[in-house]
C-alpha cells in the first residue's frame, strides 16, 4: 500500500486525519476479519468529496485503527475515547404530547436504528457465506414477530416485479448502494442475502444487508412521535430475543459508518414550514439550537418540495436514544411555533 493523493481541495476528514505518520503506524495492521486499513479509507479515497470517508469492517477496527477512527469520532461527535455511552430506549420518558395534533405542520415521521450482529463482520469486510448467514438468522427472526409488527420479508434476489413495483410505490425499497458504498465494498454480490420486511399496516420496516445488516424503522403520517418510537422500541425488544447486537461500552451500537455510531438512531419528520424556511438563517437558528439537520425530502444534498423540509437529530453518540428523539420533538415544536408567528404577521 502507498500513500494516497488527495486533491487540495478535499475537506473529508479522512483528508485531515489520514497524515503519512498515521499511514505508517497503520499500513500493516489487520484485524481478525482481515480487513486493512486501505480498505477504511479506500471509499474516501475514491469519492474525495465525501465527508467523513471511513468505513469500518468490524468492530476491532475501531481500536485497531484507532489513530484514524478517534480524531474522526472525536471531530464529528465531540466525544473522546475516555468517555462512555449509555443507552434508553424507554419511550415514557419522553416528555412530549403530539407537536401537531391538527396535522397542519408535520406531514410524516419517521426513526430508525442501524443494527449488526455480533461477532459478525460489518458489511465492507463481509464475504456472501456470512451475508447468507446473517440473512436467514434476521428473517428468521422477522419472522417470529407478532401483533402490529407481524408482516412479510421479501428478498431482493428473485423478487416479482410485482412486489418490486408495490414496493418502489410505498419508497420502501433500497437499491444498489451509491458510490460511496460502492468503494466501501459494501455492494458484494448484489442482491444476494438482502431482502425488505414490513408489518401488515406498513408502519415498520426492516432493511437487511443494507449498508447496516439492519436498518429497523418505524414510520408514518403524522406527529405522534411517542407511538412510532414505542413501536420501534417494542421491535427491537422482540429482535433481541433471538438476535445478538453489536455493543459496546464506549461506542455504543457497532455501524459501518462512523457517523452512525452510538444510538445509531435517525428520527426525523417531514414538516411544511414555506414562511419559515423563506428565511433560511432564522431556520437554521433554531436548528442549530437543538441540534437538528435540515434536508430535502429526498434526503441529503435533495432539495425541499413545496416548503417541505426533513428535520432529524443530528447527534448520535453520547447521548440516549430518548436524548436523540427530545432535540427532535423539542426543536419542531420550536420551528412550528416560528412558522405560526410568520403567519400571523
Amino acid at each position: 500500500m502507498h500513500y494516497p493523493t488527495f486533491p487540495k481541495a478535499c475537506t473529508s476528514l479522512l483528508c485531515k486525519y489520514f497524515t503519512p505518520e498515521v499511514f505508517e503506524a497503520l499500513k500493516e495492521k489487520r484485524t481478525g476479519f482481515d480487513f486493512t486499513v486501505a480498505q477504511a479509507i479506500n471509499s474516501g479515497v475514491e469519492n474525495p468529496d465525501s465527508g467523513i470517508g471511513v468505513y469500518a469492517g468490524d468492530e476491532e477496527s475501531y481500536e485497531v485503527f484507532d489513530l484514524l477512527f478517534d480524531p474522526i469520532i472525536q471531530e464529528y461527535h465531540g466525544f473522546s475515547k475516555n468517555q462512555s455511552h449509555q443507552s434508553n430506549l424507554n419511550p415514557d420518558e419522553l416528555s412530549t404530547v403530539n407537536p401537531d395534533p391538527e396535522g397542519e405542520y408535520i406531514v410524516s415521521t419517521r426513526i430508525r436504528v442501524g443494527r449488526n450482529l455480533k461477532d459478525f463482520p460489518l458489511g465492507p469486510a463481509i464475504d456472501k457465506q456470512s451475508r447468507l448467514i446473517a440473512e436467514k438468522m434476521i428473517s428468521g427472526a422477522l419472522s417470529s414477530l407478532e401483533g402490529e409488527l407481524k408482516g412479510e420479508y421479501y428478498p431482493l434476489l428473485g423478487m416479482s416485479k410485482e412486489v418490486q413495483q408495490d414496493l418502489i410505490e410505498d419508497h420502501f425499497l433500497f437499491k444498489e448502494g451509491d458510490r460511496f458504498l460502492e468503494a466501501a465494498g459494501l455492494n458484494g454480490n448484489w442482491p444476494e442475502g438482502r431482502g425488505i420486511y414490513h408489518n401488515n399496516d406498513k408502519t415498520f420496516l426492516v432493511w437487511v444487508n443494507e449498508e447496516d445488516q439492519l436498518r429497523i424503522i418505524s414510520m408514518q403520517e403524522g406527529g405522534d412521535i411517542k407511538e412510532i418510537f414505542t413501536r420501534l422500541t417494542s421491535a427491537i425488544k422482540q429482535l433481541e430475543k433471538q438476535l445478538n447486537f453489536s455493543y459496546n461500552k464506549h461506542l455504543g451500537y457497532i455501524t459501518s459508518c462512523p457517523t452512525n455510531l452510538g444510538t445509531a438512531m435517525r428520527a426525523s419528520v417531514h414538516i411544511k414550514v414555506p414562511r419559515l424556511a423563506a428565511n433560511m438563517e432564522k431556520f437554521k437558528t433554531i436548528t442549530d439550537r437543538y441540534h437538528l439537520q435540515i434536508r430535502g425530502i429526498h434526503g441529503e444534498h435533495s432539495k425541499s418540495e413545496g416548503g417541505v423540509y426533513d428535520i432529524s437529530n443530528r447527534r448520535r453518540l453520547g447521548i440516549t436514544e430518548v436524548d436523540a428523539v427530545q432535540d427532535m420533538i423539542d426543536g419542531v415544536t420550536a420551528l412550528i411555533a416560528a412558522e405560526k408567528a410568520l403567519e400571523n404577521t
